[in-house]
């Protein structure tokens, strides 16, 4: 049984998945079984990690490359190796006859995903390339996207399921700028990424639309540190890359990237 205090360590809106997630667990530990979970983000990694540490079973996290932001989790008795069980990812490549297909950014390709009414669980990152898109799936959905995909944002596409080694990854671009702000507080160096009012942005966050880490902080005056990433639902993302320490005026200089 799982002990109720484990809750505190959480955010109030990730009860639900952490008894999911518990419920992983325990079923691999009380009947030596295997599970395989859809993708998940670091953080949901990061529950489902810190529960598997707390009894008698391995994990191992694949999103199908070295540097995955989504992974699947892999969780086994403690007399076996996660490794040598499948993670069940493949390669949805997207390519097009259309000029109008090298415009096309993530939000459209996972936007034409999601349509088909999948899961966003099944998917996993997405390397957007110009004349290619790949993305990782869950295989077992492969066949589902190969034959139904064929329009993103209504520039027609052809699919092709690929295995992990045909994979072409894009690396994170980071648009980087120096903000000199008054202190670290999570509202002020959004306000000032986002070119917002601070009212603007302290609404969203006491919403729960802002997450840091991948949690949901509701807090404005949460302090940020460097390799902090922080989301706002509808804004996009960015992280704290370093503090380049003080002006004469006694602000801070913080170098931030924005995801692009």
């Amino acid at each position: 049984m799982m002990d109720k205090n484990i809750y505190a360590h959480f955010h109030p809106d990730e009860r639900v998945f952490v008894d999911q997630a518990w419920d992983w667990v325990r079923r691999v530990a009380e009947h030596h079984a295997v599970k395989l979970t859809d993708f998940l983000d670091p953080r949901q990694a990061y529950i489902v990690t810190t529960l598997a540490n707390r009894a008698d079973i391995r994990i191992r996290l694949d999103g199908g490359y070295e540097g995955a932001e989504r992974k699947r989790a892999i969780l086994v008795p403690d007399y076996r190796d996660p490794e040598d069980v499948s993670s069940g990812i493949r390669v949805l490549a997207i390519t097009s006859n259309d000029r109008k297909f090298a415009e096309l950014d993530h939000g459209d390709f996972l936007g034409a995903i999601l349509g088909l009414g999948v899961k966003r669980d099944k998917v996993g990152d997405i390397h957007v390339l110009g004349d290619v898109c790949h993305v990782l799936i869950a295989e077992e959905i492969g066949d589902f996207f190969d034959l139904h995909l064929r329009q993103v944002h209504r520039v027609n596409v052809l699919t092709e399921l690929l295995p992990l080694d045909r994979l072409q990854v894009k690396e994170t671009e980071l648009e980087e700028r120096i903000l000199s702000v008054a202190s670290m507080r999570l509202d002020g160096i959004a306000s000032d990424v986002w070119n917002l009012s601070r009212g603007k942005v302290t609404e969203p966050i006491k919403a729960g639309r802002c997450r840091v880490n991948w949690k949901v902080e509701e807090d404005p005056s949460t302090p940020l540190k460097p390799g902090d990433v922080v989301s706002l639902k509808g804004l996009g993302r960015f992280k704290v890359l370093d503090m380049e320490g003080a002006t004469k005026k006694g602000r801070l200089r913080v170098r931030i990237g924005k995801y692009v």
